[in-house]
């Protein structure tokens, strides 16, 4: 939609109210995609996000013998089952997708042969080490020179056995080892070491391994999973995306109006829905029921002082509020997010400084204060999250356009369409 150059948002100078129709969840989709793969039969998948990392994972599932075909634009059957891998001809190519390469790199262990996963530029900068040292425990054969991609797994079955993971790196390595350990060839102890970040991811992927028939429980410090030779086929539901649903919610926020998400309440699996409660603390009304919630804004929007380590893809969210706050923000212990798309610790200071605020900042935590809005176009880094959270302040102050607008195809690929209906609400002709 924006092949070049940047884009301004320009202030919506109204409130907005309006319900906001939130896609798929990313991470659901690709866990789904994976618990399907590995379970004998057909598995129907519904509210399915189709974005550029859910495209890496399907294709790179099909490469290795899993088929898949859509019903609609948002429902996908797939045909899966152990016995239906085998070995690519060619390495996968994933993109800058995080889960995708991480999932499959447990997922390679059970694949006959060697499977080479590669990426973009930014991806070969993303550290994977932990988990490919984590699988060796087991006796998987992995080659990965320089502990970023590319990678090569030499496929002969998922042994049994033990193995320990620094907790503080990613969930994603302990989501990728659970969900391949119900295919391996005897129980797997999964142990963490210090505390576990985003442990709500985790929790999303017991849940949904629990749906599709397998058996993972806590033990001490971990966890175990008893083999059951893959997963039972099912019929699975995909709930809106928590992550995304932070810009709709924000957006109440900074337009002073409101915002509805159907489809996504207290019964959400994703963490990150825990975003609500940091609005309320900073002044907003958040209305819930169990599939739903809105958000409108509060007389005045606060700044907090808030641990975000177990919601840390929603930091740049609210970074990107706080010149909007009558005081200081503070976001603290998310050291987690310097390994993500971009280092976003870094790149969220540079950008607000950018726009003249006032950045204090540390290993892992940074503290805004507000100052005038110096107007200055937004670099993105490739990273969908510093686009989307930009362009909200964007709706609020003059003079932010963003760099790379067509990154949000990553996670979001309708997210300018959503924001043309904040001008629709607010009774202006949308700018793009």
């Amino acid at each position: 939609m924006f092949p070049d150059g940047s884009l301004t948002v320009p202030p919506l100078g109204a409130p907005v109210a309006l319900d906001w129709q939130v896609p798929g969840s990313k991470s659901i989709t690709n866990r789904a995609l994976v618990l399907a793969a590995l379970a004998a039969g057909e598995s129907t998948l519904t509210g399915v996000l189709q974005s550029d990392d859910t495209q890496h994972m399907r294709r790179a599932l099909e490469t290795l013998g899993i088929q898949v075909s859509e019903i609609d634009a948002t429902t996908l059957r797939v045909r899966g089952g152990i016995n239906r891998l085998r070995q690519p001809t060619q390495p996968l190519f994933i993109g800058n997708s995080g889960t995708t390469v991480r999932f499959l790199t447990a997922f390679a262990a059970l694949v006959p042969g060697a499977v080479t996963l590669d990426g973009d530029s930014h991806m070969r900068r993303r550290p994977i080490a932990d988990l490919v040292e984590g699988l060796q425990q087991l006796g998987v054969s992995i080659e990965c020179p320089t502990g970023c991609p590319p990678l090569t797994i030499r496929g002969m079955g998922l042994p049994g056995g033990s193995v320990s993971m620094r907790g503080d790196r990613s969930s994603q390595y302990f989501s990728a080892v659970l969900m391949a350990a119900a295919a391996a060839a005897g129980p797997i102890q999964l142990l963490i070491e210090g505390e576990l970040v985003s442990r709500p991811y985790v929790d999303i992927t017991l849940a949904m391994m629990r749906s599709f028939g397998g058996e993972a429980r806590e033990q001490g410090r971990g966890f175990v999973v008893e083999p059951t030779g893959g997963y039972q086929p099912t019929a699975y539901a995909i709930e809106p995306d928590a992550s995304s649903a932070s810009y709709a919610f924000a957006t109440a926020v900074a337009t002073g109006g409101q915002v509805t998400v159907d489809g996504l309440g207290t019964d959400s699996l994703q963490g990150d829905y825990g975003f609500c409660e940091v609005l309320e603390q900073a002044g907003a009304v958040v209305e819930r029921s169990p599939t739903t919630t809105s958000v409108r804004a509060g007389a005045r929007h606060r700044g907090v002082d808030v641990d975000m380590h177990h919601i840390s893809d929603t930091v740049m969210t609210l970074a990107a509020l706080a010149p909007l706050a009558d005081g200081p923000t503070t976001i603290r212990n998310v050291a987690n997010i310097r390994i993500k798309e971009t280092d976003r610790l870094l790149a969220t200071v540079n950008e607000l400084e950018r726009l003249g605020q006032h950045v204090e900042h540390g290993e892992d935590w940074l503290r805004i204060s507000p100052r005038p809005i110096v107007p200055a176009t937004v670099r993105c880094y490739s990273d969908h999250r510093m686009a989307m959270s930009f362009a909200i302040l964007g709706l609020a102050r003059p003079g932010i356009a963003i760099e790379d607008p067509a990154c949000v195809a990553k996670t979001y690929p309708g997210f300018w369409d959503a924001l043309k209906a904040c001008y629709t609400s607010a009774g202006r002709a949308a700018p793009w």
